[in-house]
């Protein structure tokens, strides 16, 4: 008889969960800052750490979720969840590199929470044009146009998460 691993637990917390060392370390892993073309790592510092959890905190309060710290088993895995942008709502992943395949699970799981917990009927996802769609289109993800933010182009991307 053969054994099938089972695929390692999600878990969802609260970013303040998480010490602020560990985020301030992912934050500083120059591997994160080649996907995220916006980051400028000399800005982040404790300081920073310590605004950016509480952004984080204050969307929680007003809008009742948020971002979340992710972990993989009991390993911080990295941050990301929904964000109110406008009219509508903007999804994010930052994942700490030694998590970077399991994005597709991750959102899955997150997708999966949002129709169950939330009335969001589709997100929005930014992605630079250098990198690899075809996670967001294993989601039913198409995109909608392009934006430009501090002078850099990136492709939006949408996700229906309810029966059209």
């Amino acid at each position: 008889m053969t054994s099938r691993s089972q695929p390692s637990a999600i878990r969802f917390e609260r970013l303040e969960s998480v010490e602020r060392e560990v985020i301030l370390a992912h934050m500083l892993d120059p591997r994160i800052a080649k996907h995220l073309p916006l980051l400028d790592e000399r800005e982040w510092d404790l300081g920073k750490v310590d605004w950016f959890v509480g952004m984080k905190a204050a969307h929680w309060e007003k809008h009742g979720f948020g971002h979340w710290a992710i972990f993989i088993e009991d390993e911080y895995a990295g941050w990301g969840g929904f964000e109110k942008d406008g009219d509508g709502w903007d999804f994010g992943l930052v994942l700490h590199p030694d998590h970077f395949r399991s994005g597709a699970r991750i959102a899955a799981q997150a997708f999966a929470w949002a129709r169950e917990h939330t009335q969001i009927e589709r997100v929005t996802a930014l992605l630079p044009l250098s990198r690899s769609e075809r996670a967001l289109q294993r989601h039913g993800a198409r995109p909608i146009g392009e934006v430009e933010a501090h002078g850099l182009t990136f492709r939006k991307w949408e996700v229906h998460l309810r029966e059209e």
